[in-house]
C-alpha cells in the first residue's frame, strides 16, 4: 500500500507528540517532584499531655491511625486525643534553592506541624488535604518534622457526632513536593493551583477554561503559561497561552484564553473518555520550563429536572449506586490508595454509575478512579446531625466547603457539592420551644451561607443537602428550599414502618415539593452475613430480610421517573464505635462486608444493573448450612429470564426469574453438596458453581464430633467464629427437643425488635449467641441415645442499663428497663436431676451484658435423654443458648 502524504504527516505528528511527551517528562522531573515519605515515622499517643519530648515512640508507616483496634473492643469509647508523629528528613543537596512543600492527604482533625522545633503550619478539619511550606531547612540529614494530630471532640469543628468513627491520625499519604521557586500553587486550599473546567459543552462543541494561581519567589519579570489539550492517543486538540505583564509580586492569579473544541468525545459511565491538559509555567526570557501540571478533563453536560430526573449529555440517566465510608477491616481509616480504588471498581462491577462520597471528602484516588471508570459523584463536608452556634463553627464549615471544592474541582465525575446530612437528627432544645426556634434559624442561616458560597465558587455544579425522614421538620425549618437538590435518607421497613411504605412515601414527598429534584441519598437494612432466617423479620439482621428489603426499594426507585437517583447505604460495612448490635461497633448496612466480601444484596444489584449476562447461586457467605431437615430453600440471582439448577448431579425444575431471583426447595445431603446454575443468553451458556457443606441436626451429633447448638428465644441461625452453626429454638415435642415453658425475651415498649436485644455482649465475638434468651423457662429436654455428653450453657443478663450508646441509631438501647436496677433473678439449674448450678444471680455475679459459659458432663443411661431443669429462687430463670456434644 503506498504511503500517502496524509499518513506520513500523521506519523510525524505522532513522533512529535511522543518526543514532546518525553521532553515533558524530563522537564517535569526537573521542575516538579512528588516524593512519598510514608515510611519510617515514629509515633506516640499523648493522653497525659506530656508533650512530644517526653514520650516513648514506636516505628510506624503512613497511612496510620491510632484507632484501628480500640474501636472494636468491648470498652465503651476510643482514644480521642493527641498523637505525635516525628521523622528525620533525608533531603538531596540538589534540592537546595528549590521550594519544598509538605503535602498531607488528610489528618484527623486538628494538626500542627513543626520543623526543627519551630511551628511552621497548622490545619483544622479531618477530611481535606493541606500543604505546609518547608523553609529554613538545614539539609544535614537532621532536619526533624514533628506533627501533632488531635482528634478530640471540638464543638467548633464538624462533625460533632455521627454514626461513624472519628479515627485519629495521619491516615492519608504524606509527600514532599519539590518545585522551582516559581511554581503553580494555591497553598490556601492545598492544591497545585491549576483549575480546569469544561464549559458550554454540547455534542458538537466545548470550551476549556483554565485559571489558577502561581508563586514567584525570584526576580523573573515575565512568565508564560502554556496549556495543551491532548486526547487519549496523545493528539494535540487545542492550545492556549498567557503572558504575565509583570511578575514582581509573589502571588499571582491567572486566567488563560479559552480553548475551543469541536466535536468533543463526551465523558459518560458507558464511555468515560478523558482528555488531558498539560499546563507549563515558562520563564519567558530563557524559555525554561519552571513547572508543569497534568490535569485530566472530561467533557459532559448534565441537568436535574424535578419531574423527569437526571440527564447526562442530553439523555435520561437514573443515578444508581451507593454511599461510601473510607475505613477497612483492621485498618480503620488508614487505608492504602489501592484498596480505595478497589471500592470504586467493585461499585462499577455492580453496575453502579453513582457514588455518594459520604459524609466527608475522601482520598483523591477515589475520585481519580471515578473519573477513569465513569462513576458520577456527589461530595460533601461533614456537618452531620447538629451544629454549634458560634462563629468558629461557621468559619470552619465554610473553610471545609472551599477546600473540598478547590481540591476536587478538576474531577469530571463530580456533579454535586453537598454540605449537610440529617442536620435535624439530634435536635437541640427540644424542651425549650423558643430557644429551639433560634437554633433552627441558625442552621438555616449556615445552610444559606454555604449554599451561596458554593454557587459563587463553582456555579457549574448542583448543590444538595441530605435529610432524614422528618419531611415536615425540614420544610418548616426552611431547609428544603435552599439547595438545588434535596436528598432524602429513607428507612421505611427498617427504623420504622414497612418496606412497602417506601414508594407511597416518595410520592407524598414529591407532591409536597414538586419543583425540587430528588435523590434518595440513603436507604438500607443491616445484614450480618453470619445470620440467616427462614422467615425473615425486621431487625433480625438476616441476609433474607436484606434481600427482600432491597428488592422492594429497587423496584420503587426504578418505576418513578422523578427520582433522579439513589445511593444505597452503604457500599460496605463501616465502623461505628457507639453501635451495639449483632456485630458491635459495626454498621452492617453495607452491600459488602468491612473487608469487602460481597453479600447477596451486592449480587442483587449486579443482577439489576450490570448489563452483562449474570448468574449467581445465592448462598453468599452461607456455604455452611445446618437444619433439622434436608429440604431447604435456595435462590439464584440473575438478570436472565429463567435458570436451571443442578444439585449433586440431579437437574431440578427450570424456574422463571421474578425480580431477578429464582427460588427452589431442594434436598441437601449430609456433607458436601455440589450446585450448578445454568442460564442461556443469546445462545451462550451462563453458569455459576457453588459447594455447600450441610450438617443435618441433631442427628449429626449422634455419630460425629459435631455439637448441637441452640439459640434460645431466637428465630434465626448464626455461624460463629469457629464455623459452628447455631439453630433457633423450638418448643419441646415428644421424641424431639426443645424448651418447656417460658417465652422469648423482648425489649419492652420497643417498636424495633420482635425478640432479643442489641446489647454489646462483653467477653465474646459471637454476640448473637447471647442477645436472645428464653425467660421463665421450666426446662429444656432433648431425646438422645445412651452415652456420654458434654452440655454447655450460655447466659447473659439482658435487663438493665448495660448499653454504651445513646445515639438515636440505637433507639431500643434507651428502653430496656431504662436506668433502673433490674429485678432480682436467682435460680438453680439441674441436669438430669443433678444440681449443677446453685443460686445463680447473673447480674450480681457477672454484671449486665457479660457472656457466661458453663460446661458439664452427663451420662445418659435410659431413654429419657437430657433434661435441664430450672428452679426459681427469685425472679424468672433465663437461658440464652446451649450446646450438646457427644463424648466418645
Amino acid at each position: 500500500m503506498p504511503i500517502t502524504f496524509k499518513k506520513l504527516l500523521s506519523f510525524f505528528i505522532l513522533v512529535l507528540v511522543f518526543t514532546s511527551a518525553k521532553a515533558q517528562d524530563k522537564n517535569l522531573s526537573q521542575s516538579r517532584k512528588a516524593i512519598s515519605i510514608n515510611q519510617n515515622w515514629y509515633f506516640s499517643k499523648d493522653p497525659n499531655a506530656k508533650g512530644s519530648a517526653s514520650l516513648k515512640y514506636a516505628l510506624v508507616n503512613i497511612p496510620h491511625t491510632w484507632n484501628a483496634f480500640d474501636v472494636l473492643d468491648d470498652e465503651p469509647g476510643y482514644y480521642r486525643g493527641v498523637g505525635y508523629y516525628k521523622k528525620k528528613l533525608s533531603l538531596q543537596h540538589t534540592w537546595k534553592g528549590k521550594k519544598i512543600y509538605l503535602d498531607f492527604g488528610a489528618a484527623n482533625q486538628e494538626t500542627e506541624v513543626y520543623l526543627n522545633g519551630r511551628k511552621i503550619g497548622n490545619h483544622i478539619g479531618g477530611y481535606t488535604g493541606f500543604t505546609v511550606a518547608l523553609d529554613q531547612l538545614r539539609f544535614d540529614g537532621k532536619d526533624e518534622l514533628i506533627v501533632k494530630v488531635d482528634n478530640s471532640y471540638n464543638e467548633s469543628i464538624p462533625p460533632l457526632t455521627g454514626d461513624f468513627t472519628f479515627f485519629g491520625g495521619l491516615y492519608r499519604n504524606v509527600s514532599l513536593v519539590i518545585v522551582d521557586q516559581v511554581h503553580f500553587v494555591d497553598q490556601l486550599y492545598g492544591t497545585n493551583g491549576v483549575y480546569i473546567h469544561a464549559e458550554n459543552v454540547t455534542n458538537d462543541k466545548a470550551t476549556v477554561e483554565i485559571e489558577g494561581k502561581l508563586v514567584n519567589n525570584t526576580n523573573s519579570k515575565q512568565l508564560q503559561i502554556n496549556s495543551i489539550l491532548i486526547d487519549v492517543e496523545g493528539n494535540k486538540v487545542g492550545e492556549t497561552k498567557w503572558l504575565s505583564a509583570s511578575s514582581e509580586g509573589k502571588n499571582i492569579s491567572f486566567k488563560l484564553p479559552n480553548i475551543s473544541v469541536t466535536a468533543p468525545k463526551l465523558w459518560s459511565p458507558e464511555s468515560p473518555y478523558l482528555y488531558q491538559v498539560i499546563t507549563r509555567l515558562i520563564d519567558y526570557k530563557t524559555a525554561k520550563v519552571l513547572d508543569e501540571v497534568k490535569t485530566n478533563i472530561g467533557f459532559r453536560y448534565f441537568s436535574f429536572d424535578a419531574d423527569k430526573g437526571f440527564f447526562l449529555n442530553g439523555k435520561s440517566v437514573k443515578l444508581i449506586g451507593a454511599s461510601r465510608h473510607q475505613d477497612f477491616a483492621k485498618m480503620g481509616n488508614a487505608v492504602p490508595s489501592a484498596l480505595q480504588v478497589k471500592d470504586v471498581e467493585l461499585l462499577k462491577e455492580m453496575g453502579g454509575n453513582f457514588l455518594r462520597v459520604a459524609h466527608y471528602p475522601q482520598d483523591q484516588a477515589v475520585l481519580d478512579a471515578c473519573d477513569r471508570l465513569g462513576i458520577l459523584t456527589s461530595v460533601e463536608i461533614p456537618i452531620v446531625n447538629e451544629i454549634t452556634e458560634n462563629e468558629a463553627f461557621y468559619n470552619n464549615s465554610k473553610a471545609m466547603q472551599l477546600e473540598m471544592i478547590k481540591q476536587n474541582y478538576n474531577h469530571a465525575s463530580v456533579i454535586i457539592w453537598a454540605y449537610m446530612n440529617e442536620v435535624l437528627l439530634k435536635m437541640r432544645y427540644g424542651k425549650e420551644p423558643e430557644r429551639k426556634k433560634v437554633y433552627l434559624k441558625s442552621i438555616e442561616n449556615l445552610a444559606q451561607q454555604l449554599e451561596d458560597l458554593t454557587r459563587k465558587t463553582d456555579p457549574t455544579r448542583y448543590t444538595m443537602m441530605s435529610n432524614h425522614g422528618d419531611v415536615t421538620g425540614y420544610t418548616n425549618a426552611g431547609l428544603v428550599k435552599i439547595p438545588m437538590i434535596v436528598g432524602w435518607n429513607l428507612y421505611q421497613g427498617w427504623y420504622g414502618g414497612k418496606s412497602e411504605d417506601f414508594g407511597p412515601n416518595l410520592d407524598k414527598i414529591h407532591a409536597a415539593m414538586p419543583d425540587k429534584p430528588l435523590i434518595i441519598t440513603e436507604y438500607g437494612a443491616d445484614v450480618d452475613p453470619r445470620i440467616h432466617a427462614e422467615n425473615p423479620i425486621r431487625f433480625d439482621k438476616s441476609l433474607a430480610y436484606g434481600m427482600e428489603y432491597h428488592q422492594i426499594y429497587i423496584k420503587d426507585i426504578l418505576k418513578r421517573q422523578f427520582i433522579a437517583g439513589a445511593a444505597a447505604w452503604n457500599l460496605s460495612d463501616f465502623s461505628s464505635e457507639t453501635r451495639s448490635e449483632t456485630m458491635p461497633s459495626i454498621n452492617n448496612k453495607g452491600l459488602l462486608t468491612l473487608d469487602r466480601q460481597p453479600k447477596n444484596t451486592y449480587f442483587l444489584y449486579k443482577a439489576y444493573f450490570n448489563k452483562q449476562p449474570y448468574v449467581k447461586i445465592g448462598d453468599g457467605s452461607w456455604k455452611l448450612r445446618s437444619a433439622t431437615n434436608t429440604r431447604q430453600d435456595l435462590s439464584v440471582i440473575t438478570n436472565l429470564d429463567s435458570v436451571i439448577l443442578i444439585v449433586n448431579g440431579v437437574k431440578q425444575d427450570k424456574k422463571p426469574v421474578i425480580d431477578h431471583v429464582a427460588n427452589w426447595k431442594i434436598e441437601f445431603k449430609s456433607g458436601k453438596n455440589e450446585l450448578e446454575a445454568l442460564g442461556l443468553k443469546d445462545g451462550k451458556m451462563i453458569k455459576d458453581k457453588s459447594l455447600i457443606d450441610f450438617v443435618l441436626q441433631p442427628q449429626s451429633l449422634f455419630n460425629s464430633t459435631h455439637s448441637f447448638n441452640i439459640l434460645l428465644g431466637s428465630q434465626r441461625q448464626f455461624i460463629d467464629d469457629k464455623n459452628q452453626i447455631w439453630l433457633p429454638s423450638q418448643v419441646f415435642t415428644k421424641g424431639s427437643w426443645g424448651t418447656v415453658g417460658g417465652e422469648p425475651f423482648k425489649i419492652k415498649n420497643s417498636s424495633r425488635q420482635q425478640y432479643g436485644a442489641d446489647k454489646d455482649i462483653k467477653g465474646t465475638l459471637n454476640d448473637p449467641i447471647y442477645q436472645t434468651q428464653i425467660v421463665g423457662l421450666d426446662a429444656f429436654e432433648m431425646v438422645v441415645p445412651k452415652g456420654k455428653y458434654e452440655v454447655t450453657l450460655h447466659f447473659a443478663e439482658l435487663m438493665g442499663n448495660g448499653i454504651q450508646s445513646v445515639l438515636p441509631y440505637n433507639l431500643d438501647s434507651l428502653i430496656a428497663e431504662g436506668k433502673e436496677v433490674p429485678p432480682q433473678r436467682i435460680f438453680d439449674v439441674y441436669l438430669n436431676d443433678r444440681l449443677i448450678i446453685k443460686g445463680l444471680n447473673i447480674a450480681a455475679k457477672y454484671g449486665i451484658a457479660k457472656s457466661v459459659e458453663s460446661k458439664f458432663e452427663c451420662v445418659v443411661t435410659d431413654e429419657k435423654g437430657i433434661r435441664l431443669s430450672f428452679k426459681s429462687l427469685a425472679g424468672k430463670p433465663v437461658l440464652n443458648a446451649l450446646q450438646v456434644k457427644r463424648i466418645k
